[in-house]
Parts: C-alpha cells; structure tokens; sequence
C-alpha cells in the first residue's frame, strides 16, 4: 500500500502564494542545457509537444523524450539516476520509490492531466459496448485457461454479464507490464473482481498467444486493426484511440450500472467513463542544481501556455483547482520545502 504524503497547511498558503507565475508568467528565455524525459507511453505525446514548443522559445534548448513505458521509465532510468524527469500513467511504486531513495534520487509527483483507457476492437467486430465481466473473462486472473472468446463469454456469463464475445482464438496485443496503462487497468477494471472471487493476481499472465504486451500503444492499434479475426481487444491511453480513428473501433464501457458510456474529454473529467486515470511527471530534485534547464523547463511545463498540449494532444486537462496544487507542489519541491519531497499529489492514490 502506498503512502500519500500531502504539503502542510502553511507550505499550501506559502506556495500558492507564488503560483502566480505559472499561469501567465513571462517564460524564461535563453535557457541553455539538455532535459532527458523517459516513461509513459501515454504522457510522451504531452512531453513531447511541451519540449518543442519550450525549444521553439530557447535555441540553446534541447531534449530527449522516450516512450518506454512508466515502468521502464522508473527501473531503467529514473530511479538509476540517469534521467532528469520520468512520466508515468500512474503513481511511482514503493518498489521504485526505494530504488530511488537507494540511489539519492529526490522526486516530487506533478500532476498535469487526465487519461481515459479507451478499449478497442477490430471495426468489424460487431460489439458495441462490453463491461467489467467481460473484460475481466479475457484480461483477468481466472483467464489464464481460457483460449477462446466462446470460454470467455462463458466465464462472462456465469459473473453476470450477457455479452456475447464472439468466437475464435485469444490473440490480443495490449500493454504488458512494463506499461503504466497496464497497471492502472487492472487496478481499476481486474482488480475489484478478482477480490470478490477470492483470486490471487489481477491479470492473467500478459504472454503470447493471447497477450502479445507491447509498451508502445501505436504498436498496439496496428496489432488490433490487423488482425484476422475481428473479435480481439485491447486498450490504450484516449489520445491514441482517438488518432487511430476508422482503424480500429472504441467500444463503449459498462462498468456494473447498465449505462454504457464512451470515453471523451467530457466523460473523462466528469467521471462518467469508468476507466480513467491520472497523468504524471516527475522531476528529479537533485538535477536542479546540475541541470540549469530543468527548473525552467517544469516551470514553462506548467504554465498555462505548457499545458495547452494537453488538450492539443487528446487529454484532458486538470480542473482549475487542481492545477492550483500541483503548481503549489513544485513551487514548494524546488524551494526544497521538504513536505514536497518523495510526495504523491493531492488527490488519494490509495
């Protein structure tokens, strides 16, 4: 279980009185030096945009942002002291947090949009809309036996669910578990299930045949719009279902009301669709002073003009109060206010 650790009420009031600068500050120019972004799949669309629009500012400017994963992000170069800042599609783990600390890796987690898991299908699948059972008979931990959709529809129906899955060989390619999306869908889709059928695990196991894991989500629509047989699913980060567009087709999702919803923007931040997640950076504190362009580089992230490639990439952007918070956070992380060290964002991460 995570912690959640939250700034003080006074380091609140301190940093927010200084937030100012973030919403239409004059961005630093001139900024000279190199920022090296890993993680997310997911996030790496935002990073990306946010990095060419501060280097279309800066000349002396440039960057690196790769798309291995959240969980690669941390393990491989976050954590290890390689990289300045690692986005991810969910919370830093106790694992990874002790890996970091073993290794004098500071870190504060910025908050600075919102995702929904779109889950698709091949175009010709005649499915509209499927719910947790159902994904659940496919992904779950029960389905490391099940090969065919006509076993998983029957595992389906005995949890509940009337959906017929079609027929024919399990062979999805999805996220595995180097994938922050991965993480999160079984925690919010697999996970209550599993509970209250006394099953140990989330997932089945994500290997080949019927779980080809890929880390990058392009990788994944081709994988899903290619296949032989139309009865495959998948998920992936809103933005690159919604790029895919006629390639592949988003199913709408039940999650045990009847109401079956489709992810957009406005499901996605209403809370409406069931499967949606939080998006993160974070820096690593201890790079500020050897790395001049990290501090500029957040600050100019989190400005509103950074966060226009939110919504300029097909997330959602954070409610106003919100954004208020993680901008208080960073002001607090880099004064070195030490409540914002090694602390996850304001909303419960549980």
């Amino acid at each position: 279980m995570r912690t959640t650790a939250r700034l003080g009420v006074a380091s609140i009031t301190a940093a927010l009185a200084i937030t100012a600068f973030a919403g239409s500050a004059v961005v630093a120019q001139d900024v000279e030096g190199f920022v090296d972004v890993h993680g997310s799949s997911t996030v790496y669309p935002i990073s990306t945009a946010v990095s060419e629009k501060f280097q279309e500012l800066n000349d002396g400017f440039g960057y690196t942002v790769g798309f291995e994963g959240s969980g690669d992000g941390f393990k491989q170069y976050f954590c290890p002291n390689v990289s300045d800042v690692s986005d991810a599609s969910r919370p830093i783990q106790d694992s990874e947090a002790e890996v970091c600390a073993e290794n004098g890796v500071a870190w504060t987690e910025l908050k600075i949009a919102y995702d929904g898991m779109a889950v698709l299908t091949h175009p010709d699948n005649p499915l509209e809309c499927v719910n947790f059972n159902d994904l659940y008979a496919i992904f779950g931990a029960e389905s490391n036996g099940i090969n065919s959709y006509e076993e998983a529809t029957a595992l389906a129906q005995e949890l509940g669910s009337t959906t017929d899955l079609g027929s024919g060989r399990i062979q999805n390619t999805a996220p595995g578990p180097e994938s922050g999306t991965f993480d999160s869908f079984g925690e919010i889709v697999l996970e209550g299930i599993a509970e209250e059928r006394g099953v140990e695990g989330t997932t089945r196991d994500p290997i080949p045949p019927a779980w080809t894991g890929a880390a990058n989500d392009q990788v994944i629509i081709a994988g899903i719009s290619q296949a032989r047989n139309p009865n495959v699913f998948t998920f992936v980060g809103l933005a690159y279902a919604e790029e895919a567009g006629d390639a592949v087709k988003v199913l709408a999702v039940d999650s045990g009301d009847g109401n079956c919803v489709l992810p957009s923007a406005e499901t996605v931040s209403s809370g409406e669709y069931p499967i949606s997640r939080p998006l993160f950076i974070y820096p690593a504190l201890d790079n500020i002073e050897a790395n001049p362009a990290l501090v500029p580089w957040v600050d100019f992230y989190l400005s509103d003009e950074g966060l226009a490639a939110v919504p300029e990439t097909g997330y959602v952007p954070l409610p106003a109060e919100e954004l208020e918070l993680t901008r208080a956070q960073w002001d607090a992380a880099k004064a070195g206010d030490e409540s914002a060290l090694g602390a996850h964002t304001w909303t419960d991460t549980e």
